[in-house]
């Protein structure tokens, strides 16, 4: 069965994701959409082998594993951290590591020595993800990577239409880079392998107007469509180099139509659509990507205020044929009407002495057409432009006129669909640690993405704040050190030990002991005895691990009242829990990268392309 999912399809769900962030009565409403974009992962990556079926002996870190025989075996790496279901590696062997990913059910060995003597720590393997700080893994969309996703959120920041606009690939005006242009045509097709449909290509090879170049950003930030390239399909001329700017303060620039003429080379003709303006310009212009500027926008407004819907702007010599009344130039052309559903369109045409057509330009643009045709048989050609005054078409004539149909609405009617906007780009602005603290600096993060509609901690409200934490938090009291991120910190507690990793840590003002602790737990690192414990508000240390942080929780610490939140966090006795609910919401956009490290005084403008 022969189907199709249509660029349509996917501009349609582009601009449904904008409109979504204006929709409802109010900020809480069902039908409204909030979207939130977050940064997470601040603990290195590291290729993650699962394990099971573990020996008595424990694996160990900086040791090796491996499969096989030592020697010769096609899988080896070093232990760089312990858990109970799993094993984070460094260093594995091969010059691909992702190549040399362990078969599920192996037998994994660990030696001490170089493959000298093994350590009897064994363990089968299952699934394994390399990953390294320079090569991140590829994300999962799946359930277990949605609920590994949330323990590492560090915070999240409200997207607005404000912050969003559709984008499209930047073109700039550059004629050494991008010399030649494609025009604007409704029916370029493929030509699959196999016959059975031969298909219309572009000036540049394309073979569908969503991958054609058929518009450009001039120095002035103003964006123009092609309507005209220099075709002349009936000498097989594709297209030809453009040689003028369009520019609307030009005088080849027609105020009242928006179309701008190209009076040397090859007759470029441009539709004007739109001026990016500075705001847009800092938020959306980046080295591949361009907006599309709001419908409000007074530039675009002006752009929709010169469309006719069915105009035709250029015709294309098919066939310049012979025959046809000979010596008709400028001085004294030819005219025809546009035939179709709609009105009022003229073609003008000059033709040499053998009565071939050398020349075919638009009179008069019409409107309201959805197919056209250009006749030139007998009582179809005119010597007046007001087709009043007939001229006989001689027999045995040929040639053949194409009208190019302009979009439905016309040329500046819905820019998105015109100019293929399947893309949305989000700008992020994090603003040293915005939100009181909810971003914090002393760390790093690797992850970032979007979610739909996340609820507050412990409820099914919807989170409407600009910004909010992911991360958990204690209020510690007399640390005779201070705490360093990414260490793992423990407590005993009820029933066995709380473990987690350090993502801030910051003194209160005049203190050098107190302070706030952030930290995240993940369900593979911070198990004790198969479950992730909480840190209880008691007298029991919170230990680092390589810090040497000896700090307790402050158990009357209260937030409330006449204290405000510290830090973005509010506290019950010295604990603090995220801001989002875990696994609440939709993930629709997960992206992992390499680190991204934040500072006190550092602002990160975060431009992330979402294509549909």
């Amino acid at each position: 069965m022969a189907a199709i999912i249509s660029d349509k399809f996917r501009i349609f769900n582009a601009k449904q994701f904008l409109e979504s962030l204006t929709e409802g009565a109010t900020d809480d409403s069902p039908e409204k959409t909030r979207m939130y974009f977050f940064v997470g992962r601040p603990q290195p990556w590291r290729a993650y082998l699962e394990v099971y079926s573990k020996s008595s002996t424990n694996f160990t870190v900086g040791n090796e594993v491996y499969i096989g025989t030592y020697g010769s075996t096609a899988f080896r790496a070093t232990v760089a951290a312990v858990y109970d279901s799993a094993l984070l590696l460094t260093d594995v062997f091969g010059s691909n590591g992702v190549n040399s990913a362990p078969p599920l059910g192996s037998t994994l060995k660990e030696t001490a020595d170089g493959g000298s003597t093994d350590t009897l720590a064994t363990a089968k393997t299952g699934v394994y993800r390399y990953a390294t700080e320079d090569v991140p893994p590829l994300p999962l969309d799946n359930q277990s990577e949605k609920i590994a996703l949330y323990d590492e959120i560090i915070a999240a920041k409200r997207i607005t239409d404000a912050f969003a606009r559709t984008v499209i690939r930047r073109y700039n005006w550059d004629l050494v880079a991008n010399p030649r242009f494609d025009m604007w045509k409704p029916d370029y097709s493929s030509t699959p392998g196999g016959g059975g449909q031969i298909g219309k290509s572009s000036a540049t090879g394309q073979e569908n107007i969503s991958d054609a170049k058929f518009y450009v950003m001039n120095t002035k930030y103003e964006v123009f469509k092609c309507l005209y390239n220099g075709e002349t399909p009936a000498s097989g001329v594709a297209a030809v180099d453009a040689t003028q700017e369009p520019i609307t303060t030009s005088g080849n620039y027609d105020q009242s139509t928006g179309i701008f003429t190209e009076t040397t080379g090859g007759g470029y003709i441009w539709k004007y659509m739109y001026t990016i303006p500075t705001d847009d310009v800092l938020k959306f212009l980046s080295s591949d990507f361009m907006p599309i500027v709001l419908p409000t926008e007074p530039s675009r407004v002006i752009a929709a205020g010169q469309v006719t819907d069915g105009a035709i702007d250029v015709v294309l010599i098919e066939d310049a044929g012979t025959g046809l009344p000979a010596n008709r130039t400028s001085a004294n052309p030819l005219y025809a009407g546009i035939k179709g559903d709609g009105t009022g369109g003229v073609v003008e045409i000059w033709t040499d002495g053998s009565g071939s057509i050398t020349n075919a330009v638009v009179e008069s643009r019409g409107s309201g057409y959805t197919y056209a045709n250009v006749l030139l048989s007998n009582g179809n050609l005119f010597s007046n432009p007001g087709l009043t005054t007939g001229v006989a078409t001689p027999a045995n004539w040929r040639g053949a006129i194409e009208a190019v149909l302009p979009p439905q609405g016309g040329h500046g009617s819905d820019h998105e669909t015109e100019l293929n906007g399947k893309r949305v780009m989000t700008n992020i602005r994090l603003t040293y640690s915005e939100g009181s603290g909810d971003f914090p600096v002393d760390n790093d993060f690797r992850r970032i993405g979007i979610i739909k509609d996340p609820y507050r901690w412990n409820s099914t409200d919807f989170i409407t704040e600009d910004t909010v934490s992911g991360l958990r938090a204690l209020k510690i009291q007399g640390s005779q050190a201070d705490y360093i991120p990414d260490e793992t910190i423990t407590q005993v507690v009820t029933g066995g030990t709380a473990k987690g990793t350090v993502v801030s840590w910051t003194l209160d003002s005049g203190s050098t002991t107190n302070g706030v602790l952030k930290y995240i737990q993940v369900n593979d690192a911070h198990v004790d005895q198969g479950v992730v414990r909480a840190f209880e508000s008691t007298g029991a240390v919170v230990s680092g691990g390589q810090s040497g942080g000896n700090g307790t929780v402050s158990t009357t610490y209260n937030t409330g009242g006449a204290v405000l939140p510290l830090l973005g966090h509010s506290f019950t006795n010295g604990l603090s829990n995220p801001e989002i609910e875990n696994n609440s919401g939709d993930v629709i956009y997960i992206e992992n990268r390499r680190l991204i490290t934040r500072a006190p005084d550092q602002i990160e403008d975060i431009k992330l392309v979402i294509e549909f």
